[in-house]
């Protein structure tokens, strides 16, 4: 379909998991991606690789999202070698589970560093840009225990609360000079840990969404691509769940 057609879009924690498949679908649908992790490495070569299949002017920058100095210097990097940027996903993060009683300080911040600092960091480095465009996606990776809550993860919750608070309030601020700001919450997404479970508790898991899966990658991807693209111009401010219906 080619609907990224021309744009530039930059995805955060993308070497991997719900990033990785972001990105290569952004690729796929016309976009030159640039995508950020904490170092490069084996998996930022190969998705390198995989990306300029499709888009020749696509680039890896090896960048710490919660650090702010770091994410400035990004942002002066592709305004150099773009001149604009269309789409912004801010994937990255991260759990520190644990019980509150038994919840350590470090894996409290670490955790609200890295999820939501760096939503902060990336939408305060890259808003002037699409100001000065007038328009832009910023599309941030929320997550349902951040609407429903969960026992074991006050940390993480709250993380991704308060970028659903972040998105919708942002939303209203640059509204006006084009740029649209959603979220997404995915739900349980099939991975390695998922398949690792006994069946007896992957069954019941899935029992409890009523679609009967698990999430997938390409499902957020896709949502993602949804909310990069022209299709969604006239909508900003959201939180769209997707996550099989286990949060009605």
């Amino acid at each position: 379909m080619n609907i990224l057609k021309d744009k530039i879009a930059l995805v955060t924690g993308g070497s991997r998991g719900i990033g990785r498949r972001t990105a290569l679908l952004f690729a796929e649908e016309g976009a030159t991606v640039i995508f950020t992790d904490l170092q490069e490495n084996e998996a930022s070569a190969e998705l390198l690789a995989e990306l300029r299949k499709h888009s020749p002017k696509s680039c890896f920058i090896a960048s710490n999202a919660a650090d702010y100095d770091q994410t400035m210097a990004v942002a002066e990097q592709v305004q150099k070698e773009y001149g604009r940027l269309d789409a912004l996903v801010n994937n990255a993060g991260i759990t520190r589970d644990n019980l509150l009683l038994r919840m350590q300080p470090k894996d409290w911040d670490l955790v609200m560093e890295v999820n939501l600092r760096s939503v902060f960091n990336y939408c305060k480095a890259f808003v002037p840009m699409m100001l000065k465009q007038r328009s832009g996606s910023i599309i941030n990776t929320a997550s349902v225990v951040g609407v429903n809550g969960n026992a074991g993860q006050c940390n993480y919750s709250a993380s991704k609360a308060g970028i659903i608070g972040f998105s919708k309030s942002l939303a209203k601020e640059v509204g006006s000079r084009g740029i649209r700001c959603n979220a997404i919450a995915p739900g349980l997404i099939e991975s390695a840990m998922t398949q690792a479970m006994p069946k007896e508790a992957h069954d019941k898991w899935l029992s409890e969404i009523p679609l009967r899966r698990g999430g997938t990658d390409l499902d957020i991807a896709r949502t993602s691509l949804f909310l990069a693209s022209d299709l969604s111009e006239y909508i900003t401010g959201q939180v769209i769940c997707v996550d099989g219906g286990v949060s009605l």
